[in-house]
């Protein structure tokens, strides 16, 4: 296996391994699509995900985030998926710390997961939200997607 492949597949075992502790038991690497791409992982109904490893993820710039996130809606709409997420790598964090790592929404998506409470301007639709990957799944439950297990829940029953 190249370098390249063997980073996307450790970064994406990974989440997926964080994914499947924390609601989403089906969720697994997706095969290569070809140039039709519809994300790094499925298993997760109504979700498309884009994994980024290594040190081109740790390093990532804004318009690197930028661009993905748009490669990250374009999957989303190839998957006929609602939500488009792109989790990057951070540094000193290995795939086992995978909920420590960037989860990346645009204000489109991130208003879909508020259900609209949140008005968008047009200019401001594609700017990037950032958030632990551990901040964001419990947001993706309140909102209905995948299932939150008893060790994601606190004493009240709520998500944590």
């Amino acid at each position: 296996m190249s370098g390249p492949r063997s980073i996307g597949t450790r970064a994406e075992t990974g989440v997926v391994r964080y994914l499947r502790a924390h609601g989403w038991p089906s969720a697994e690497r997706r095969a290569l699509a070809g140039g039709n791409d519809l994300g790094d992982i499925t298993g997760t109904p109504g979700l498309c995900w884009e994994i980024k490893g290594g040190k081109v993820a740790e390093s990532a710039h804004d318009a690197d985030i930028t661009r993905w996130l748009a490669e990250t809606e374009t999957e989303t709409a190839n998957a006929g998926a609602d939500l488009g997420i792109l989790v990057t790598k951070r540094r000193s964090y290995s795939a086992v710390s995978a909920g420590s790592w960037w989860a990346h929404l645009d204000l489109t998506t991130w208003q879909a997961l508020t259900r609209g409470r949140m008005v968008v301007a047009a200019p401001l639709v594609a700017a990037p939200v950032r958030m632990h990957l551990s901040t964001l799944v419990p947001i993706l439950h309140a909102a209905g997607y995948g299932d939150p297990t008893p060790a994601a829940l606190t004493a009240e029953g709520e998500v944590a």
